[in-house]
């Protein structure tokens, strides 16, 4: 399996990218935003690489870096969501666009990407809306900015509670974030701090 690649950047495609390696020239499919990062023909370029593996084929999906490949990983565990698909939501949105949709569950956001219909959009940030808050609190999004504007007043409060008892503001959205999910929007602030705490110290 291939992970990283690390050549000269030979030709770009609309929708992907050559890179000759000791001389084999490998096509890399990339989003429109890593091509549009690439540097000028000719010049040496590394991608980290997802490869998936098909009984009729080999693709390799290229990114400027980890937390681009990390996202592209969990799209597509999303039904409905393959590698195309996946590449158009990174093309449409910022990481940070990205985060702060599915953390508001914001299914028009993510709807803005083509081939997304409202009802895909609508499972994309419900299943992912779990998996962001627990990377969040295990601290494997790091480089992902998590903004405290994606969740409401009342949650932003509990936010600040957990980022004074120490926590990183990262640690704290992803913990409120999944402790509103578990709880409904009737919870009180005391039970949604102590719902926060509880899924941090797991």
């Amino acid at each position: 399996m291939i992970g990283k690649l690390t050549g000269l950047l030979d030709s770009v495609g609309e929708d992907c990218a050559v890179v000759d390696v000791g001389g084999v020239g490998y096509i890399v499919f990339c989003s429109g935003r890593t091509l549009s990062a690439l540097p000028t023909l000719g010049q040496m370029v590394t991608l980290q690489i997802e490869t998936h593996v098909r009984e009729d084929h080999i693709h390799l999906y290229g990114f400027n870096d980890v937390a681009d490949r990390d996202w592209f990983r969990m799209l597509t565990t999303v039904q409905g969501v393959g590698a195309k698909v996946a590449l158009s939501i990174m093309t449409t949105l910022t990481r940070k666009e990205l985060t702060d949709a599915v953390l508001a569950k914001d299914k028009v956001i993510v709807g803005q990407a083509n081939g997304i219909g409202p009802k895909l959009a609508q499972r994309i940030v419900a299943e992912l809306h779990d998996k962001i808050g627990k990377l969040a609190v295990d601290g494997q999004i790091s480089d992902i900015e998590l903004s405290a504007e994606s969740i409401n007043s009342f949650d932003r409060e509990a936010v600040s509670a957990l980022v004074n008892l120490g926590f990183s503001r990262m640690q704290a959205v992803g913990a409120v974030s999944r402790a509103s999910q578990l709880l409904g929007p009737d919870v009180g602030l005391d039970d949604l701090i102590k719902s926060g705490l509880k899924e941090l110290s797991q």
